[in-house]
């Protein structure tokens, strides 16, 4: 089940966050900061799935932009992690430019 989704970009500072599940907002707060400081400390050869605290951190970062999911333990990371690509492939859709270059660099990576 997915706790919450969110959308950071590179300096920290959350453009999007949507919760699944009741959090107050004081808590919110101190968990993004958490979330987003051990996502952006990670280089790009580590793993984007991160064990924290009672449940996973999916992430993925498309130029200055980090999409990061938070799911229980029952989840599938690998559905989460294409959830996201397609997600970011809607967005580019609709909004052009979103993060264009980024997913092109990727597939000349692939």
């Amino acid at each position: 089940m997915i706790k919450f989704f969110l959308m950071v970009n590179k300096q920290g500072q959350t453009r999007l966050s949507r919760y699944y599940e009741h959090v107050e907002i004081n808590k919110r707060t101190m968990l993004e900061a958490e979330v987003i400081k051990n996502c952006l400390s990670r280089s790009k050869d580590q793993c984007s799935f991160i064990e924290y605290k009672d449940f996973k951190l999916v992430y993925r970062q498309y130029a200055a932009l980090f999409v990061v999911v938070g799911i229980n333990e029952t989840e599938n990371e690998m559905a989460v992690y294409e959830l996201i690509h397609n997600f970011v492939e809607v967005l580019d859709k609709y909004f052009s430019r979103v993060v264009r270059h980024s997913i092109y660099y990727e597939i000349f990576l692939l």
